[in-house]
This record gives structure tokens, sequence and C-alpha cells, in this order.
């Protein structure tokens, strides 16, 4: 088992929480003995091959163990997500010292291709499982990205609809005038935007469940006058410039190389004087795929770096940035409260026919993906766009957002 006193004092330095590991053998170590916070408990069902995990890369070895079941992690206050957070903060630690990085295999490099084709059946393989399952845990809203607690206590439909009103007041919106959507979802903030703020909207997506369900929507609340849902890909779109432009979590599918032709798309569709804000996961760092992500989860997803979205905004296209907000504790929550409600309806997600196998992988997603915020390996950011010069056609400061 573990008998190296080295890695033993560093894991010991790392967790802030009791850290049981039990080997295939039945031996148990111990790290951060006599420390506060519920224990994680670690369970080595198979033995740990450095081998094949070189083979794999960390990310798909590690995933693939603890969904067929070689490793089993069990605790209280999620911990996966307590686990893989402070193992963020040991990589990182780890990495710094070069006669250990070399014993770890880097990461391979994904190459995707994000051809239309190809970005139709990406986003199926996601987003159309089925609508039924993502009514299990998401809120009541159907919303699918980072909310916004405004208040600590806030329950997740009502940060929901705090994250659509803040994007759309971030607009400074006009009654009657244009918005368009780009990857609509569920259709939350198009149909809000156009209910409540009175704008004529059109949202894009390539989801066919979304697409259904958007249409669904218009025709039950009598806005066929004034909204539209399209199943499209958003480079074929071909339109009038419109005065809004909104993306939620979308850039995050579109891949480093169409980067620059996204935010090309955005320049082209925003009228002179228009206003976009565009939501997406970004990392501080630098740009970054995942293996296991890339395999399992969202094929063909890409987390851009902030450097590399700033310069394809400002450099290689005629906009500028007239406001960013970081909010990245607001979707480590918003995570959090997805994973407690899927695993609050593992009833009905079994009753669907999904197996052990895919309830550990959706589990594992999201409190990883909730550990990767908290430890702050990603961010999630706001863009507020404009032609140059920069807020142009805004007010003078900020408070327009907040005081309606």
């Amino acid at each position: 088992m573990v008998n190296n006193a080295w890695f033993i004092q560093l894991f010991n330095e790392t967790f802030d929480f009791p850290v049981i590991l039990t080997d295939e053998n039945g031996t148990k170590t111990i790290f951060g003995e006599g420390k506060e916070g519920h224990p994680v408990n670690i369970k080595m069902n198979d033995s740990f091959s450095l081998r094949e995990m070189t083979k794999k890369g960390v990310s798909v070895y590690l995933g693939e163990a603890y969904m067929d079941k070689k490793v089993e992690v069990t605790g209280k206050n999620r911990p996966l997500q307590r686990l893989i957070a402070a193992g963020y903060l040991l990589a990182d630690c780890i990495m710094k010292k070069p006669t250990i990085a070399k014993l770890f295999p880097k990461s391979k490099e994904i190459k995707h291709n994000h051809s239309k084709k190809q970005n139709k059946e990406d986003i199926h393989n996601h987003y159309d499982i089925s609508n039924d399952f993502y009514k299990l845990w998401l809120d009541d809203t159907m919303t699918y990205s980072c909310a916004y607690f405004e208040q600590e206590n806030d329950d997740l439909t009502t940060a929901q609809k705090n994250k659509v009103h803040h994007i759309l007041k971030k607009l400074d919106p006009k009654p009657h005038r244009r918005l368009l959507d780009i990857g609509c979802g569920w259709g939350t903030l198009m149909l809000t935007a156009c209910e409540e703020y009175d704008l004529n909207v059109t949202g894009i997506t390539l989801s066919e469940e979304q697409y259904k369900y958007v249409n669904q929507q218009i025709k039950e609340r009598h806005l066929e006058d004034r909204a539209q849902v399209i199943l499209e890909d958003y480079r074929e779109l071909d339109t009038e410039p419109f005065d809004y432009i909104t993306s939620v979590g979308m850039f995050e599918h579109v891949g480093s190389q169409e980067l620059p032709r996204y935010f090309s798309t955005i320049e082209n569709l925003l009228a002179p004087d228009g206003i976009a804000l565009i939501h997406g996961i970004t990392r501080q760092q630098g740009g970054a795929t995942d293996a296991w992500l890339d395999k399992y989860i969202f094929p063909g997803g890409y987390i851009p770096g902030l450097v590399e979205v700033m310069t394809d905004i400002v450099e290689k296209n005629n906009l500028q940035i007239s406001d960013l907000e970081s909010l990245r504790r607001h979707y480590q929550k918003t995570l959090e409260d997805w994973d407690d409600n899927f695993n609050n309806a593992l009833t009905e997600v079994k009753n669907m026919g999904k197996d052990d196998r895919f309830i550990r992988m959706w589990d594992l997603y999201l409190q990883a993906c909730a550990a990767s915020f908290e430890a702050g390996n990603i961010d999630c950011i706001q863009y507020q766009l404009t032609h140059q010069p920069s807020g142009q056609s805004l007010p003078m400061t900020r408070d327009y957002i907040y005081n309606k």
C-alpha cells in the first residue's frame, strides 16, 4: 500500500479533512488524521496501474475506475467534490516538483472536428438524452447553465430567474427591439425577454428536443407573432442584424479553432449600436480540454482561456468589452444543487432505464465540475460586448443593471 513517507506527508498536508484509503487487500492508510470535517472513504476494489493510466490518461483512467466501481468514494457532503477539489490543489503542488512531475503522464491533446455535422451530433449526444431526464434535476425553468444567487438562501428556480434578468438588464433593453439567443436551450431567457421585456425574440439551437420544447412553449404562451426558434447551426443564420444578442453556455461547445468565427458571427449579427451578453465557462489559466468529459459527457467540449477569448473578441473582431463579471462561486453552488436534485431522483432515473454505471458517471460529472469551480480550475464569466468604442450605447455607470 502507500508506504512512501514523502507521499504520506504530502497528502496529510493537502487534505483538510480525514481521508481513509483502503486498498484491494484491505490495508488502510489514513491521511489528514486528526483534522476536522467529515471523513472521505476511498475503497480500492482493484489494483492501481500506472502503466494503464499512462496509456489512457489520468482523467479517463480514474473516471472509468469510478464508473466501473473499481474504486468507491463514500462520505458526507459530496465526498467526490471534496476529494477532487483537494486533488486539484495536490496536483498543483506535485507538478511544481520536477522530480515528481515526470512520473505523471501528461494529458493527451484532444483533436476534435467542429464541422456543422459533427457539432449537431455532439449536441444531440448530450442534450437529447430526453427532456424528461433533465426535468428530474434541473429547476422549474429548465435552465441548464449557471444560476445567479442574489441571496444566499435563494432556491434554484429563483436563482435561475435571477440569472435571466441579470443578463437581460445588462442589455439595457428597449421595447419592440429584436433579440437573438444563440444556443437558446429550453427557451427560458428568450421567452422571458419576449413576455417581460416586450422584445421580439429568435432562438437558435441544434438540439431537436430543445427545439420541440421551445416551439411548444411559444404556442402555449401565444407568442407566435413575437417569438420563433430555429433548428440550425448558428454559422448558417442569414438575417438582418439584431439589437441584442445573448449566448449562454454556448462557446464551451465551439472549439478553439472555431472561437474566432463564433465571435465574428456575433459581430456580423449585432446592429451598429447593439449590445451582446456572452455567458460562458472560461479558464483564467488558459484553454483546456478534459479527456473523460470529452468521451462521456461533452464530446467536442473546450474551455477557452480568458486571454484567448479577449484576443478573439478584441483583436480578431470589431468588438470591444464593456463589462466582465465572474460567476465562479455561483456555478459551484448551481452544480451542488443539481447534484442534490439528481441524487434525490435516483429512483426515477433508474425507472428511465439508466443503469448504475450511468448514475455513477453523471454523479461524477456534476461533483467534479463543482470541484473544478470550487478550486478555481475553471470560472464562469459574463462578457458584455458592443461595437467600438466600448459601451457607446450604454449608461455611464452599472447602476442601471440593479436599479430596474
